[in-house]
């Protein structure tokens, strides 16, 4: 009796905890990128049309009714600096999402996060408001999607679509502020790495020419130049008009890169000394 009786009793534990595992309904996602010098994070969840009507005003998501964007909870997203949103200015740190679907725009409110469920959101005043006109989609797209796009060293363009509609978001990020302090900060006491950098940056951003070409002369002027830094110094003198000094800097940069057996950069270097000779 006592045998059965502990059988019974072990069969009875471990069936209560046997779960079942299936699918979820609408995933999970979570979505990464760094633009600029500015981490930007979004989690939220991803359900699918299901043969049904989306947005509509008698659609799953309704015109004019406040929607937590997506499905299980509110959308999560996180700035780890400063940014703007279609003008609208937000602190670093997390706001939940939550949108009013029209046909023609979207309203999407930013809320400072402090819980995932999105009902305790609806009664409060949003950290920010944008208005964000729709977009026919020339495809279906099943599942809810968030993405990020057309990344600049500034900004990049936040997505939010499903079935055939899409809304893009403009974020605006001032990197060239935090550049430009990060490398006087620097210039106190520079590596030739920082003299690299900030030649570099000054550069691509078509900044002051003069200077970045002070900087490359400082970080290439050793025994034992670094090919791709020496590359720069090439790139800087063409965009001055220093044809001759580039084709130089450029050769000098390939016998690097031959030595160093970098076949990129031997490629780059012949093609713009073909260029440069040509002009």
């Amino acid at each position: 009796m006592r045998n059965l009786l502990t059988f019974a009793f072990l069969f009875i534990v471990g069936t209560s905890y046997a779960q079942i595992q299936t699918p979820a309904a609408s995933p999970s996602a979570t979505v990464e990128q760094t633009v600029g010098l500015t981490d930007i994070t979004v989690e939220y969840s991803r359900p699918g049309v299901k043969d049904r009507v989306i947005f509509a005003d008698d659609g799953l998501v309704p015109f004019g009714k406040i929607w937590r964007t997506g499905a299980n909870a509110a959308t999560k997203i996180t700035f780890s600096t400063d940014v703007k949103v279609n003008g609208a200015a937000l602190k670093a740190g997390s706001y939940a999402i939550l949108t009013i679907p029209t046909a023609e725009s979207w309203t999407v409110n930013f809320y400072a996060f402090d819980a995932p469920g999105f009902g305790g959101y609806v009664e409060k005043e949003p950290t920010a408001s944008v208005s964000a006109e729709t977009m026919e989609l020339s495809w279906k797209l099943e599942n809810f999607t968030i993405s990020i796009h057309n990344l600049k060293s500034d900004g990049a363009d936040l997505m939010i679509a499903w079935d055939t509609t899409g809304v893009g978001l403009e974020i605006s990020i001032d990197t060239d502020s935090a550049v430009m302090a990060s490398i006087e900060s620097a210039m106190a006491g520079p590596s030739n790495n920082d003299y690299y950098r900030a030649a570099s940056y000054y550069y691509e951003a078509d900044k002051d020419l003069d200077k970045a070409l002070n900087w490359i002369n400082k970080a290439t002027n050793v025994d034992q130049p670094r090919f791709w830094q020496v590359r720069t110094k090439a790139l800087i003198l063409a965009k001055m008009g220093k044809k001759q000094e580039a084709i130089d800097a450029a050769t000098q940069s390939m016998e690097l890169a031959m030595a160093a057996g970098n076949d990129d950069y031997v490629r780059m270097n012949k093609k713009s000394i073909e260029e440069w000779q040509n002009m």
